[in-house]
């Protein structure tokens, strides 16, 4: 009962806050915890959820190449502009922080509870998107990291 309240509050956040893909997670989320669904699904979509969200934003990122409208050229006209080299290394930069975010939201449920609250507050109030937990995880990871060096 407390788990379908916390989500009914949360489904009400994400309609104030007009967000639609917050709104669309939470009534999903009811459905299939109201048919019973939920009780066959939920370990299933928990253990595999990133990895299938992650799936999807690359498939939606590589468009633009199996269209065609981003190819060779492109890529090195960009390479040529200081900023597609920043842009270059931020993108392996935050791949690398959000594949240690995965590590720790599998390990650490409390961490979890924590991440995912500041998430939803990010997405349903300041326009954030749902990427946060991987990126915020990983974030964590590093300065629990520099914490334990400096601790030791």
């Amino acid at each position: 009962m407390q788990s379908t309240l916390f989500l009914i509050i949360l489904l009400a956040i994400g309609i104030i806050a007009k967000n639609q893909s917050l709104i669309i997670a939470l009534a999903v989320l009811l459905v299939l915890k109201f048919t019973g669904i939920g009780d066959k699904v939920f370990p299933l979509i928990q253990q595999k959820g990133i990895n299938w969200g992650v799936t999807i934003i690359t498939i939606a990122v590589l468009i633009p190449i199996a269209t065609g409208d981003i190819g060779f050229k492109q890529l090195q006209e960009a390479l040529k502009s200081s900023f597609a080299w920043i842009a270059l290394l931020s993108g392996i930069f935050v791949a690398l922080i959000a594949s240690k975010g995965i590590t720790l939201l599998q390990n650490d449920p409390h961490i979890t509870a924590a991440l995912v609250f500041g998430t939803i507050l990010a997405v349903a109030f300041l326009n954030g998107v749902a990427v946060g937990p991987l990126i915020g995880a990983g974030i964590a990871y590093i300065a629990m990291k520099i914490v334990e060096f400096f601790s030791a």
